[in-house]
Formats: C-alpha cells, sequence, structure tokens
C-alpha cells in the first residue's frame, strides 16, 4: 500500500472574484501548470461548498510528504511570487 501526501487548502473566495479564483485554482491554471513541474506531485482537486458557493477546498495530492516539500525547496521563488490568492502555511 503506497502513501499519498494530502495537502488541503480552504478559501472563502469574494463574489467578484469567483471566476478569476477558478480560473486560477482549477485544473488547467497557473497553480497546477507550476506543481506539474516538479516531481512527485499527482494532481488538484478544487472543490466548491454546496452549501456556500464562495467557499473553496482544494485538494493538491503528492507522492510523498518528501516530494511536496522538495517542490517547496526548488519552486520557492516561483511558490512566492503567486502567493497573494495563497495563505503562507508552515508546511
Amino acid at each position: 500500500m503506497s502513501t499519498v501526501y494530502t495537502y488541503l487548502w480552504e478559501f472563502i473566495v469574494e463574489p467578484s472574484q469567483l471566476q478569476e479564483f477558478q480560473r486560477q485554482y482549477g485544473a488547467d491554471g497557473p497553480w497546477v501548470a507550476l506543481f506539474r513541474q516538479a516531481n512527485g506531485y499527482i494532481d488538484t482537486l478544487l472543490l466548491q461548498d454546496r452549501a456556500d458557493p464562495h467557499r473553496f477546498i482544494t485538494v493538491d495530492r503528492w507522492t510523498s510528504i518528501d516530494a511536496h516539500r522538495a517542490f517547496r525547496s526548488a519552486f520557492s521563488r516561483e511558490y512566492s511570487a503567486r502567493c497573494p490568492l495563497r495563505a503562507p502555511h508552515g508546511a
């Protein structure tokens, strides 16, 4: 049995930003394009809350925590440049 490292984010999106948010975080968006450059990236799911259409969860899946950490190290500059839409975290 293999272990997959899953990283979850929760966002509350302003109504005026819904389309841009979905473009940024969707399957063809720039975040996924950045992640795809790294070894160990599996996929990202963008989930919208049915009860609150302004609430989203992103699910980033990696082959391991080490793969995620290697990505964060190798792509730290690119990651930081995109962070206005993504809150900082301590992983």
